[in-house]
């Protein structure tokens, strides 16, 4: 974005003493979108930089765009240097456990008779209420939550294949932030949002408890649901490639058979309409999945997107670096990893008059920014050494 044409949250500055995933998504957003993030990390820096498995790119993803300041909240000298960062802050966001924050004095009762306009937003497992006292993570939630029942087969509950609720938990704490800076405008006060994972997903579930509301019959998880539409499966074809295929209605039908010669089952009273379709699908898609065995993934995946019918290959997360539509909408874009090369990270999905927000700052270095915001928050130089002599601060 240029000098005319700004971020759109340019000048709002957020302090966030954030971790793992929910929280830094929060702060994710209002960096990309423009805002000053402020991460405030300890003295050995985030926990999440030093991950493994499924948390290595974990930093990377979720910290571009913010500074670090390195400080020891255990210390009353780190309060007292977070204190004045947060005093000249418009939103602080955290997702510590309960209770933490309060101890520090930290919290929004505390902080807000320090500043009334100020904006707090708490990433938790629950809202207030009789389960706020447990501890949550993304795959606690989505076993109790129903989504783990859903997306697994029958008696066999599984964990959806990312931190959907962490991510989204974090998307929902930003458009509180979002919707409470307007607030302040019309009414000259902040206030406290309260994100939650739990609540998060009963949100993502709501269309299967709906089903039941409107039906009276249960929704089968996902892998034996009996789909509203006949063709919407992935077929196994030449050489054990795989490929999703979809006619979802009437008219694609028709084409579907006409471009692959199936113009005998097309004529089939018994399949004329989706419906009809639906109650066949028990020797029609055997029949399909004979016919289209010895296509290649490709000749289909060609004959699908020139008919305009809805396909999808079955593509690995690591080959999406390669994928010609992300790359040639600037939808990756570099981004410095723990170990300081140089990869490509997925950017926000959206896009504000026609650009995609992108890298402004690099994740940041354990206390990268220390020496610059404390000085911006009026320590001295001799401050800062006294400060890091005491192990209270730390950084570049």
């Amino acid at each position: 974005m240029s000098e005319a044409n700004p971020l759109p949250y340019a000048g709002v500055r957020v302090v966030e003493f954030t971790h793992m995933v929910m929280g830094p998504t929060c702060g994710l957003l209002l960096a990309d979108l423009g805002a000053e993030v402020i991460k405030v990390e300890p003295i050995e820096g985030d926990n999440t930089r030093r991950l493994l498995g499924s948390g290595a790119g974990f930093f990377p993803t979720f910290n571009r765009n913010k500074k670090s300041i390195a400080l020891d909240l255990k210390k009353p000298e780190g309060v007292e240097a977070a204190l004045r960062l947060i005093a000249t802050a418009d939103i602080v966001s955290e997702n510590f456990k309960p209770g933490t924050m309060k101890k520090l004095g930290l919290d929004y009762d505390t902080l807000a008779k320090l500043n009334p306009r100020l904006i707090y937003v708490s990433h938790k497992g629950f809202l207030p209420g009789p389960y706020d006292h447990r501890t949550a993570l993304d795959e606690v939630v989505q076993m109790m939550g129903g989504l783990a029942y859903m997306t697994g087969r029958a008696g066999d509950p599984l964990r959806a294949g990312t931190s959907v609720n962490d991510i989204m938990g974090g998307m929902f704490g930003a458009i509180g932030a979002m919707a409470a800076l307007r607030q302040r405008e019309l009414t000259g006060k902040g206030c406290e949002v309260q994100s939650a994972l739990f609540e998060n997903n009963v949100f993502l579930v709501a269309q299967h408890m709906m089903q039941f509301a409107a039906t009276g019959k249960a929704a089968d998880p996902m892998p034996s649901r009996i789909s509203a539409w006949a063709v919407y499966d992935v077929f196994t074809v030449k050489d054990g490639e795989q490929i999703f295929l979809a006619a979802v209605s009437d008219k694609q039908w028709a084409i579907f058979c006409k471009a692959f010669g199936l113009e005998d089952m097309l004529a089939d009273p018994r399949l004329k309409t989706n419906n009809d379709r639906v109650r066949a699908r028990d020797w029609m898609m055997p029949i399909l999945r004979s016919h289209l065995a010895n296509h290649s993934a490709a000749e289909l995946s060609a004959v699908f997107e020139q008919n305009e019918l809805p396909f999808a290959p079955i593509t690995k997360p690591q080959e999406l670096f390669d994928d010609p539509h992300l790359n040639a909408t600037g939808g990756l874009a570099p981004v410095r990893m723990n170990d300081g090369h140089m990869a490509k990270v997925p950017l926000a999905p959206f896009t504000l008059g026609g650009e995609r927000p992108g890298i402004r700052l690099q994740p940041p270095h354990i206390g990268e920014h220390s020496e610059a915001l404390l000085k911006e928050v009026g320590y001295s130089d001799d401050d800062i050494a006294a400060l890091r002599a005491q192990g209270v601060t730390a950084g570049d």
